[in-house]
């Protein structure tokens, strides 16, 4: 417990600092994202307060919090991108945006690992990969946003050098002991000056940025996505034991869109196939004496998940809408268990008992995101669970945070 504990101090102290300060001073500054959603991997977890999530283009580490409980569980997840981290992170701008269509596509790609306790006490680890294919509005790209500020600042610092020389040669060269403290005085005002270039340039650029972003909060963009999620048993110690055969346990790929409409809304889509191994429970009868016997058998299987999502707000407050649908490419246990199970000689299966994890098909939620700064937004959202005669089953309030680590 006291780890899990430090953990989670440490990543909301990381979080609440990026509240408190803005951003170096001798680091470049420019827009990065339009938004900061959850990381892909909680999106094939399911414990997103929005299942359709908006796509974004994260170009700094990231750590997500997401929790259904208020019970201590690192529900953690970590996202970068690996490519934008060796190739673009820390360079001119202009490397960026000289790179080809295909590099810049292939920046976008990111990786984001997570590890979530689920609500049967399940420990749930995983991996994702996501990459952008199209968007609006790259803010990297906008290169007409800073020209006259580089400019401007360039010419400032080429003449506060030409003016400090100037000043220092006088110093050195007057025999006038009253003219020294003057001179001084602009030496040291001048050096001022030069020092906050960085800092007075920076913050022009961030206003402006912040402007361009809040702009353009509701782009238009299309990711797609790949992911692997392993789900185990765990003992009361919190050791990992038996893989869970389930929907849990499967590798996905998605299709991930978002479409702006207008300056208040935006409506994104998704559509994601799941490959898991299905176990099933069923009872099997020795047809000569009667007796039956638990067996277990398992199935390859799918899940087909669909949804769409409206929000409507602006680039700091804003609230979505949402229906997703889930649905199994085997429809009935009787029908997965004929593909995966052939009852030996003397025995039959009892055809009632035959059991599987059940999907309710049908999820309604509502809620929204609150981005405090630049770096940290709050999601928070409800969701309603109907079954396929759309009776209500379940009610899940599900909230996270989404930190970038500038």
């Amino acid at each position: 417990m006291s780890l899990r504990i430090s953990l989670l101090i440490a990543v909301m102290a990381s979080c609440f600092a990026s509240l408190a300060q803005e951003e170096p001073a001798n680091k470049r500054v420019s827009p990065k994202e339009f938004a900061i959603p959850a990381s892909p991997i909680f999106d094939i977890m399911g414990v997103t307060p929005s299942q359709v999530n908006r796509t974004a283009d994260i170009k700094d580490f990231k750590v997500d919090w997401s929790f259904k409980s208020w019970r201590l569980n690192p529900n953690l997840a970590l996202q970068s991108q690996p490519i934008w981290e060796l190739f673009y992170h820390r360079k001119d701008l202009t490397k960026y945006q000289a790179a080809s269509n295909f590099m810049r596509k292939l920046a976008s790609l990111d990786l984001s690992i997570g590890s979530i306790q689920d609500e049967n006490e399940d420990r749930r680890i995983g991996f994702a990969l996501k990459a952008n294919l199209f968007r609006q509005h790259d803010p990297l790209m906008a290169k007409d946003l800073y020209a006259d500020i580089s400019d401007r600042y360039k010419q400032e610092k080429e003449d506060l050098q030409a003016t400090l020389k100037q000043l220092e040669q006088q110093l050195d060269s007057t025999t006038n002991i009253l003219e020294k403290p003057g001179l001084r005085e602009q030496i040291r005002s001048t050096e001022e000056q030069l020092l906050s270039i960085n800092s007075r340039r920076n913050n022009e650029i961030t206003e402006r940025a912040k402007i361009f972003t809040a702009e353009h909060w509701n782009a238009s963009s299309l990711d797609i996505a790949f992911g692997r999620v392993y789900s185990y048993q765990t003992d009361p110690e919190g050791s990992l034991k038996s893989l869970r055969l389930n929907r849990n346990t499967a590798y996905a790929g998605w299709i991930n869109g978002s479409l702006g409409l207008g300056k208040k809304f935006l409506l994104s889509g998704l559509f994601r196939t799941s490959w898991y191994e299905e176990e099933l429970e069923f009872q099997l009868r020795n047809t000569q004496t009667g007796e039956e016997q638990t067996t277990l058998a398992v199935a390859e299987n799918m899940l087909f998940t669909m949804g769409a999502n409206i929000r409507y707000g602006g680039p700091y407050f804003n609230f979505f809408a949402e229906f997703l649908y889930e649905q199994k490419g085997l429809k009935t246990p009787l029908e997965a268990l004929e593909k995966a199970f052939g009852a030996p000689a003397g025995f039959e299966v009892v055809g009632n008992t035959v059991k599987w994890d059940v999907v309710q098909p049908n999820t309604i939620s509502f809620g929204g995101d609150w981005r405090f700064n630049r770096s940290v937004v709050l999601n928070y959202g409800m969701r309603c669970i109907f079954d396929k005669s759309w009776t209500f089953t379940r009610f899940i309030p599900v909230v996270s945070i989404a930190c970038m680590m500038r």
